[in-house]
């Protein structure tokens, strides 16, 4: 029997592949005053091409950053700001009653602290009170916008509410100013939304709650130019980073050597070696709920760094490579929980006896869940997909069949919701 966050990605995956039809979802695409409504075009655009209903309703402010008729163009349907438009269709009522996902992006402080104080003066805010499915709001604002106690106050509000808000991303915002306030990439605030309407719940049910995951595969220097690494690309901790910020978690990602796109509404910190890794992960756990190591990491670094490249000298060989090891995070955190009740998961990358092996690293880690799959050189490392075998402290044991990371990523945060104390 699939648990429900996997039957719902799965479902999905497979209606994709057999090019099957189904009802088109109903999205409300909401668009607040502020400049980043020039990336909302974007966003409509993903949405509508991949088969979502979408309709556009913009505030009177943002109608000044771009213009009704290019809202009108890309959703197809008609965009008004006012709820005295077309009253016969009581369209203030009708359009949240009929939504299955609403998302505000850009949502700027004015729009949240009306929505968190149930304002409603005009066609958005008046969608906003109606609407009985999921809600998601992408804020962008300057630096200290964001950072202020109102703000602040007004998101924590629209949070234990049960709207996913996701943070805004790091870089730079109007004029020369830089900082925490920029509205995250379109194509990730997209995936958001489809991993929302996939899992077809109101509630997130990791609201409020602060993970980390740890992603991608550390690299030992051996000198300037070259390193001992692995094959990790990083993508099934992406997967379970936004996963876990679509089901309304606080999320740190410790990323390592990836290359892939911060996802939307995640902090992300760059690592490179195991010990970096270990010090952002130890860093970050000790106000988290549950900690996931999906990441490669090295179990053994170079003895000595050589601050030159090393030469090949014509008829010598090479000076033999001397190893240490390095530490052992996950057994760490497992052994030495931040606090109380805190999940610790592993991952465990195996090329035989692929289960006797992680129930004996499962002992040896100590943690409470460890994810083990079968790896190879064109199985796991670099692709979409995977399969894996969950096994539980307690004896469980929650096969994953063969499909997309974002599957197994659910399965994951399945598994991890009813652990959390």
């Amino acid at each position: 029997m699939l648990l429900p966050g996997l039957w719902c990605v799965m479902e999905s995956y497979v209606s994709e592949v057999r090019g099957e039809t189904v009802d088109k979802p109903k999205v409300v695409l909401g668009v607040s005053g502020g400049i980043a409504a020039y990336k909302a075009c974007e966003l409509l655009r993903r949405l509508t091409e991949s088969g979502h209903d979408v309709r556009a309703v913009p505030t009177a402010s943002a109608l000044h950053f771009v213009g009704a008729a290019t809202w009108s163009a890309l959703s197809g349907h008609p965009v008004s700001t006012e709820v005295w438009d077309d009253v016969h269709e009581v369209p203030h009522v009708r359009i949240g009653q009929h939504a299955d996902l609403v998302v505000v992006a850009p949502a700027t402080a004015d729009l949240l602290a009306k929505a968190a104080h149930g304002l409603a003066d005009d066609l958005l805010t008046n969608t906003l009170l109606t609407a009985r499915c999921p809600v998601v709001f992408a804020p962008a604002m300057h630096t200290e916008m964001w950072e202020h106690p109102a703000t602040q106050e007004n998101v924590a509000t629209l949070r234990r509410r049960g709207a996913v808000v996701i943070e805004p991303a790091v870089g730079r915002l109007t004029g020369v100013d830089t900082g925490k306030g920029r509205l995250p990439d379109p194509a990730e605030i997209f995936e958001v939304c489809r991993r929302v309407l996939a899992r077809g719940v109101r509630e997130p049910d990791l609201a409020g709650r602060h993970v980390v995951v740890s992603a991608g595969g550390t690299r030992e220097p051996l000198d300037p130019v070259r390193f001992l690494g692995n094959r990790s690309s990083g993508k099934q901790g992406y997967a379970l980073a936004r996963t876990a910020a679509a089901r309304g978690a606080r999320v740190t990602l410790i990323a390592a050597n990836t290359g892939l796109p911060d996802p939307a509404g995640v902090d992300v910190v760059q690592v490179g070696t195991a010990v970096q890794l270990r010090e952002a992960v130890l860093k970050a756990a000790a106000d988290a709920d549950a900690v996931v190591m999906a990441a490669a990491v090295a179990d053994f670094r170079p003895e000595t760094y050589a601050t030159g490249k090393i030469k090949k000298k014509d008829g010598q060989d090479p000076d033999p490579i001397v190893l240490t090891r390095n530490p052992d995070i996950l057994a760490e955190i497992s052994a030495d929980r931040a606090r109380p009740g805190q999940v610790v998961v592993g991952f465990a990358a195996e090329t035989d006896d692929v289960l006797a092996n992680g129930r004996t690293k499962l002992r040896r880690k100590g943690c409470d869940l460890l994810v083990v799959n079968e790896v190879g050189e064109r199985r796991t490392f670099g692709s979409e997909e995977n399969e894996a075998v969950v096994l539980g402290a307690d004896g469980t044991e929650t096969p994953v069949p063969h499909g997309p990371k974002e599957a197994l990523a659910e399965i994951v945060w399945d598994l991890v919701t009813p652990r959390l104390t």
